[in-house]
């Protein structure tokens, strides 16, 4: 907005004189090198800044469910855990699913409240890697993760150990950062050692 202003009126300013000195035309150059520099800084910063993602409202209610057959202790630490994931991380829903069972639910809860395994769940138990899906309106595979809420944008189906994954799902595409995976990575490494 400077630069566009400035660069007017210094066309203004050349247009209206009637005799051009060189100390004019000198000054002339350097407001117009100003100006474009103004112009392209407010360009470029307008693509470094990341446009938010559409959230939405995620379809479900509100919840916790924790498996009664866990000790006290355990269940002290999957709540722990369950309320650090959402209040740290962009994440909506958080479920622990481990030895067959589902542990945890939390946060806005889906249809399903049991957690049945697919494909995704499947692959990362063998291969004991996380798979991020960054956009689940694009991936026909979502509709194994009925345990989550209808409508979650992304989730991480991370491994705890070779037994169980720990699934987080947002209200928004692409809403993890390399930060925050690697801080839900560290959160299923405690919870692999906690729960074997």
């Amino acid at each position: 907005m400077v630069g566009s202003g400035g660069a007017v009126a210094l066309l203004v300013n050349r247009s209206v004189s009637e005799y051009l000195t060189p100390a004019q035309t000198r000054a002339d150059a350097l407001g117009i090198i100003l100006s474009a520099v103004l112009i392209l800084t407010g360009l470029l910063w307008q693509n470094l800044q990341p446009q938010p993602a559409n959230a939405v409202e995620l379809i479900g209610e509100n919840g916790f469910e924790i498996a009664p057959e866990l000790s006290p202790t355990l269940q002290q630490e999957l709540a722990w855990l369950s309320h650090t994931l959402l209040t740290t991380t962009p994440t909506k829903t958080v479920v622990i699913y481990y030895a067959g069972k589902t542990y945890l639910r939390r946060g806005i809860l889906g249809a399903n409240p049991q957690v049945q395994p697919g494909a995704i769940l499947r692959r990362v138990l063998t291969q004991k890697k996380p798979v991020y899906l960054v956009n689940l309106n694009l991936y026909p595979g979502r509709v194994e993760l009925d345990y989550l809420p209808a409508n979650t944008q992304a989730a991480i189906v991370q491994p705890i150990g070779d037994q169980g994954v720990l699934v987080v799902g947002a209200n928004a595409p692409r809403s993890y950062t390399r930060q925050e995976e690697r801080w839900i990575a560290a959160l299923a490494d405690k919870l692999a050692v906690m729960l074997a």
